[in-house]
């Protein structure tokens, strides 16, 4: 096997004007990793870094440390998240942009465009404001091709990950986004001379995958975590019943999952296996340090059971043509989530060594 692991990186790890502005001077990740509370017995919270420190991504040293612990671990890749919300409208972007221009660190690289509005809900514990910070448009031609410019920079780039030669791209709201800026994209992505544009997505629960391959995707991933949403609403009213006795009950919140029983859900080998889909790793989560309590938190996300995650995720690739094997880990660095790979005072490196165990036991 030639597995792929591409993982999500998140930049918000150095203080910027609009972050300062929304919630605090020197705002960053770290504020809320940093103020996270036990909700209730045994619960990992606050995380603390370990290796890396509370880092400032302004520094390369610590992009170049990252590198490292990526090679360590077996990672191919990083997909830097990055925010495009029209009209040359980016937030977020030193960091990649110095990646680029820098060419270091000397590490193989995509782009993720998280096409998403911000908005002031979730973003700090205990805050349901609807306030829209920073709005997602699509103006429409000029701006499409501003974008791809930008893109087509990154594309250019020997570090730039190829599929079948063709530049990575995934988009966070595979269902927004117009249908022309895919036709452009990928037009112009040919003229430029690449043999196309590899376009992958979220799949949304409203839209099924040959939908989103009509659009224009080329493949699809399968979010599964926190699938507990009620297909129907008897069953979401005996849902809030059922958690709320348990809550009471356990003297926790209402949204707390066990990872040790639930991570085999996470793969569906008969779904993972088609060549248009990517099946996505989950090493931990915990997003209580952003929404507090009534957040998703999984409990026993330890290294033995994500190392299993990973070979049920392998199984389920292992017939693919080798270009086409590829994982998706989520993520690299979401602290505020409970969402990463990076070593802690708790755990290590063991997630790093959980991952390479897995990769060079299958292949």
């Amino acid at each position: 096997m030639n597995v792929k692991v591409f993982a999500f990186y998140l930049p918000q790890f150095y203080p910027f004007h609009e972050n300062d502005e929304w919630w605090g001077k020197g705002f960053t990740e770290w504020t809320n990793v940093g103020k996270a509370k036990k909700l209730f017995k045994g619960h990992n919270q606050p995380r603390i870094p370990a290796d890396l420190g509370y880092y400032d991504l302004r520094l390369p040293i610590v992009r170049e440390q990252q590198a490292e612990l990526a090679k360590e671990a077996g990672v191919t890749a990083f997909c830097y998240w990055h925010y495009w919300f029209g009209n040359g409208r980016r937030l977020l972007a030193d960091v990649f942009q110095e990646v680029l221009e820098s060419g270091k660190p000397d590490f193989p690289f995509c782009l993720a465009w998280a096409n998403h509005t911000w908005k002031a809900v979730g973003c700090t514990a205990g805050n349901e404001s609807p306030e829209v910070l920073m709005e997602q448009t699509y103006p429409g031609i000029e701006d499409e091709r501003m974008h791809f410019e930008f893109l087509l920079k990154a594309f250019r780039d020997e570090r730039y990950v190829r599929v079948d030669g063709k530049p990575f791209l995934f988009v966070f709201d595979a269902k927004s986004i117009p249908e022309e800026y895919i036709r452009n994209f990928k037009k112009w992505t040919i003229e430029a001379g690449f043999p196309g544009l590899y376009l992958s997505g979220n799949k949304p629960d409203n839209m099924t995958k040959q939908e989103l391959l009509d659009k224009g995707f080329d493949s699809v991933t399968y979010g599964r975590l926190g699938l507990h949403a009620p297909d129907s609403k008897v069953k979401e009213f005996l849902l809030k019943v059922r958690n709320r006795f348990l809550s009471y009950y356990k003297r926790r919140p209402p949204h707390v999952y066990d990872y040790k029983k639930e991570f085999h859900g996470f793969i569906n080998e008969d779904i993972d296996k088609e060549i248009d889909v990517i099946p996505q790793l989950y090493p931990q989560w915990d997003h209580s340090p952003r929404t507090g309590p009534k957040g998703n938190i999984y409990i026993n996300s330890e290294p033995e059971y994500f190392e299993e995650h990973v070979k049920e995720a392998l199984n389920a690739i292992k017939d693919k043509p080798e270009e086409y094997q590829i994982l998706l880990l989520k993520s690299w660095n979401e602290w505020a989530e409970g969402n990463y790979m990076e070593p802690d005072l708790k755990y290590g490196k063991g997630f790093i060594q959980a991952l390479r165990k897995a990769l060079d036991e299958f292949k």
